[in-house]
């Protein structure tokens, strides 16, 4: 059974990601509606374009905004056909972001 405590504890916990997003996800807005959504979340990192056709995304803040993120990723803007998501988890520093910013 999960208390109001233990409710803030989670929602204050931070979490830091790295994504791969492949399939249809570059020239469809794919990365401007990225840096938005983060933004709105409230998390800072970075989104931007690969050579091989995929979209890397970096992304720091709390727990429950970049669980929302990654489901956003899943899904993308309405131009996009994302056919995966792989999610790693990485360590508090490796985002020295201070904003959600689009590369190259």
């Amino acid at each position: 059974m999960s208390t109001p405590a233990d409710s803030s504890s989670a929602a204050s916990s931070t979490r830091t990601i790295h994504a791969l997003v492949s399939g249809r996800v570059q020239g469809v807005g794919f990365r401007w509606s990225c840096m938005e959504e983060g933004e709105r979340l409230g998390l800072v990192g970075e989104v931007r374009n690969l050579d091989d056709g995929d979209v890397e995304v970096l992304a720091k803040g709390p727990s429950l905004a970049v669980g929302e993120l990654i489901g956003w990723l899943h899904r993308g803007p309405r131009w996009a056909s994302v056919s995966r998501v792989l999610v790693t988890d990485l360590s508090e520093g490796a985002v020295t972001r201070t904003a959600f910013v689009m590369g190259n």
